[in-house]
């Protein structure tokens, strides 16, 4: 069994986000980048189809030369090559593309991305790239059986859970719920030394049109101040409630 795991190169949550060139670029300066959670969560339940069934594992980034770092961490954790189109994602669809091709090309019989990115939200490219290829699609999985060609899923919709069923080859929308967060892995020492010796290939991306771009970021508002009000004064929390923050 053939599993591929798309990896996104994203900001840390603990960074502090900045905006160049009149807001419309990221500013990367002083920022960490990790591997986008969702797909961290994807990448080891594919190690346990690694550990359990015998399967493959090649890790895949659409980025240029500063993603390398984190296929790096992706491959010592157990990933065992991976592959960089050597583009920068600014498209969900070109992304899309770029994937789609490095698929059909390795003939994955599972494709597990995050349902969505931690930096852009965006939540297109899994589908995208089913719609491209003709692949089956689960969305928003929380857990993967496969035996055989055939494939079992839940999947988290509005209000509860879904039980699909399946077969290969299969996209997967992956999130918390493949694994647990005190299930992920963390890169060992051997791990780290191995990775060096992996193959790290980089590929040239595939003609494919970008449909949109980023036209401005926005930070959200400043939290405005408290006002602190005497426990026995319940005349003036009335009052604020009523006449300035307006919820009674």
């Amino acid at each position: 069994m053939k599993i591929l795991v798309c990896i996104s190169h994203v900001p840390d949550t603990t960074s502090k986000i900045n905006f160049t060139n009149e807001d419309s670029q990221f500013d990367t300066n002083g920022v960490q980048f990790v591997i986008n959670p969702n797909d961290e969560f994807g990448l080891t339940r594919a190690i346990w189809f690694q550990e359990q069934q015998g399967a493959t594992i090649t890790v895949v980034n659409v980025g240029e030369a500063e993603t390398e770092p984190t296929l790096r961490k992706a491959l010592a954790i157990g990933a065992n090559d991976a592959i960089r189109v050597n583009a920068n994602p600014t498209d969900s669809f070109f992304v899309a593309k770029q994937l789609a091709e490095v698929i059909k090309n390795g003939g994955y019989d599972i494709v597990i991305a995050g349902k969505e990115s931690l930096d852009y939200n965006g939540g297109m490219v899994p589908g995208m790239i089913a719609g491209i290829l003709g692949y089956n699609f689960i969305n928003c999985c929380t857990d993967l059986i496969i035996d055989g060609s055939n494939v079992k899923a839940n999947r988290e919709i509005d209000g509860g859970r879904e039980t699909v069923s399946t077969t290969l080859p299969i996209i997967i929308g992956g999130q918390k719920g493949l694994v647990e967060e005190k299930d992920l892995r963390i890169p060992n020492m051997r791990g780290i030394m191995t990775a060096r010796a992996k193959t790290l290939t980089v590929v040239e991306p595939v003609e494919a049109s970008v449909n949109t771009k980023a036209v401005k970021f926005e930070k959200p508002a400043p939290k405005s101040a408290v006002k602190l009000i005497a426990a026995d004064n319940l005349d003036e929390l009335i009052n604020l409630l009523h006449n300035e923050a307006k919820v009674i």
